[in-house]
């Protein structure tokens, strides 16, 4: 079966700095995998490869088989990729509601002038565009719903601004899910509920998942597959425990010599 990710030999320079070294990998559908490393490792400049932010120097990176490096940002949207960032992108004066619904703004049927306008059309794909917001904030459980809908996204606590974040993500309904340190700043028990709600991404909608994650016990818990990167080359591949337990890894994070580790 034809993996819905495929990364070829992919590589990018800074310069003199090499952020991605000639890196393979594959994320099957419903399937989640997380990238791990330590910082400088170049995940995140992965992702945004991937999204169609930098161009790779080399290598391919193909969505159900097809290339799509040379495609902008909204176009690898359009074909099905959505993510989030380490730092936080909601429009804070903006309702909650308000900001899942301009998510789908690309997506959108109606023209320019019909909007201006108020046409019949356009009024009933701005309903079916709130129904669908509701819908997607709805998954969050009591966290984004309710009142909640009617709020500016500043009076949101942090923890529901990364709710909020993950929520436009999905409103596009991706194949591919890439969430960037979905558990960045959350305390233990916010941490416990973002690792269910990336297990019920793919168990309830459906969503094939790529995380970037620097919380162990995330990891451990949602991930099918774990590629751990250093200085940009893959230096590990395979479940959680076969990953935290390779002598790379350990040396990546812990120094030249560290025997082994545990993530308590």
């Amino acid at each position: 079966m034809t993996p819905i990710l495929e990364l070829r030999g992919l590589s990018k320079r800074f310069g003199g700095i090499k952020v991605i070294q000639n890196l393979d990998f594959t994320v099957a559908a419903g399937e989640i995998v997380s990238v791990i490393g330590p910082n400088g490792a170049g995940k995140t400049s992965l992702f945004n490869m991937i999204s169609g932010i930098y161009p790779p120097d080399t290598g391919d990176i193909l969505l159900d088989g097809e290339t799509i490096v040379g495609s902008s940002p909204s176009q690898i949207a359009t074909l099905g990729i959505a993510r989030t960032f380490q730092t936080l992108r909601v429009f804070l004066n903006m309702t909650v509601r308000e900001n899942v619904m301009a998510a789908t703004y690309g997506a959108t049927r109606t023209r320019m002038w019909q909007s201006a306008l108020r046409t019949p059309a356009a009024r009933r794909e701005e309903e079916e565009t709130r129904r669908l917001a509701e819908e997607k904030l709805g998954f969050f459980g009591d966290r984004l719903v309710g009142y909640r809908w009617d709020q500016p996204a500043y009076s949101l606590s942090y923890a529901n601004r990364r709710r909020l974040e993950v929520a436009r993500a999905t409103a596009t309904n991706p194949r591919l899910l890439m969430l960037d340190e979905p558990a960045a700043g959350m305390n233990p028990a916010e941490t416990r509920e973002i690792t269910e709600l990336i297990g019920r991404l793919r168990e309830e909608a459906g969503h094939s998942i790529l995380v970037i994650e620097h919380d162990m016990h995330v990891v451990e818990g949602i991930s099918d597959r774990v590629v751990a990167l250093d200085h940009g080359v893959k230096i590990a591949e395979g479940s959680f425990e076969e990953v935290a337990e390779d002598t790379d890894v350990i040396e990546a994070y812990l120094g030249h010599g560290a025997a082994k580790t545990k993530y308590e």
